[in-house]
């Protein structure tokens, strides 16, 4: 893992994991990043690779000498790294506080609750009150309307990092059915999966898959 140039962007990443997210953040915003593909088993847990993110996981974006883990982290740090790139609001644009609404549910309430969801881990009735999800139906529910309102994206007419985070996650449910079949998930997902951004990033990811799966065979 060689170290970065002050402005080089470093993408850390594994073709099977959330760092699809950060890929498809990072060719949205149309600057040059180098990839370095971590293998989950030896360096993701290496001590180099530690010592930039001590939990051992992907994504993780070096930039400026700062490290970014945690995908909407990344997501919300590259829009405004970048902000010619248009996917943020500006910072006296009244719809920023909608634009962090739905960025950070998506990463609290949904990655949560849909987790526990999968994992048989829901609380029950009486004890929803403890988890800031509530239940599993408020949370899609609440996603559903986030997607439904205003317009094509969480903000309008403006597509920006949130729908990147967001749609993220809508797509990844209607894929893995952890979020109920629903039309305004199937037509925001469709709508996202078909920027050219997203083409690219899937494209880049699936090549490095097929890469890995060739090396492994006899």
């Amino acid at each position: 893992m060689s170290p970065a140039a002050s402005d080089d962007i470093v993408f850390y990443t594994n073709p099977m994991s959330r760092g699809r997210i950060a890929r498809w953040m990072l060719e949205e915003v149309g600057r040059p990043y180098r990839t370095e593909v971590l293998d989950y088993a030896t360096t993701m847990k290496a001590p180099a690779y530690l010592a930039i993110n001590p939990m051992g996981k992907v994504p993780a974006v070096v930039h400026r000498g700062v490290t970014v883990t945690e995908c909407a982290a990344v997501c919300a740090y590259l829009a405004d790294a970048f902000p010619e790139a248009g996917l943020a609001p500006a910072l006296d644009d009244p719809r920023r506080g909608l634009y962090y609404r739905w960025m950070f549910f998506a990463a609290g309430p949904v990655e949560a609750s849909v987790t526990a969801n999968s994992l048989g881990l829901l609380p029950p009735a009486e004890k929803s009150a403890m988890v800031g999800y509530g239940s599993f139906e408020q949370t899609v529910d609440a996603l559903e309307y986030a997607v439904e309102q205003g317009g094509p994206w969480l903000l309008g007419d403006q597509f920006t990092a949130a729908d990147v985070y967001v749609g993220s996650q809508v797509a990844w449910g209607q894929m893995f059915r952890s979020l109920p079949e629903r039309p305004a998930f199937q037509a925001y997902a469709a709508r996202l999966m078909s920027r050219p951004a997203a083409v690219r990033a899937r494209e880049i990811d699936d090549a490095l898959i097929a890469e890995v799966k060739a090396r492994a065979e006899p």
